[in-house]
């Protein structure tokens, strides 16, 4: 006898795999979530700090800021924000993830590489002569 399998199935995902992904952005966006997996809530910081980056670009291109303090706002703000969300929002105790240091620099990198593309883009696009 053989069994029909499930649309979800077929295509290799499981609804567990949906349901997880639910879960996380749910424990993102609620105060002080549980997070039994360190990975989980260093993708969620990951992630944050990429729309972060994007957004602070289209907005420092749009305003339109210049030179070093374009870019040490960025960072005051980026670092900031994450800090603030990681103590503050979701009340994680730091040394359980590496410590602050650990947490700050999560996709500090690659966040602020996004910004700048997209700042030089959109300043270069609305005030390059």
């Amino acid at each position: 006898m053989v069994q029909k399998k499930k649309t979800s199935e077929r295509n290799g995902t499981r609804s567990s795999d949906v349901n997880g992904t639910h879960s996380v952005w749910s424990k993102a966006v609620r105060r002080s979530s549980h997070w039994p997996d360190k990975d989980e809530f260093l993708d969620v910081v990951y992630w944050a700090r990429q729309v972060l980056g994007i957004i602070l670009g289209l907005a420092w291109g749009i305003i339109p800021l210049k030179g070093f303090i374009g870019i040490a706002l960025f960072a005051l703000i980026n670092a900031g924000l994450l800090y603030a969300y990681t103590t503050v929002f979701q009340k994680v105790d730091e040394d359980e993830f590496g410590g602050t240091w650990e947490i700050t620099k999560e996709g500090f990198m690659t966040s602020f590489a996004g910004f700048l593309v997209v700042w030089i883009i959109i300043y270069s696009g609305l005030y390059y002569d």
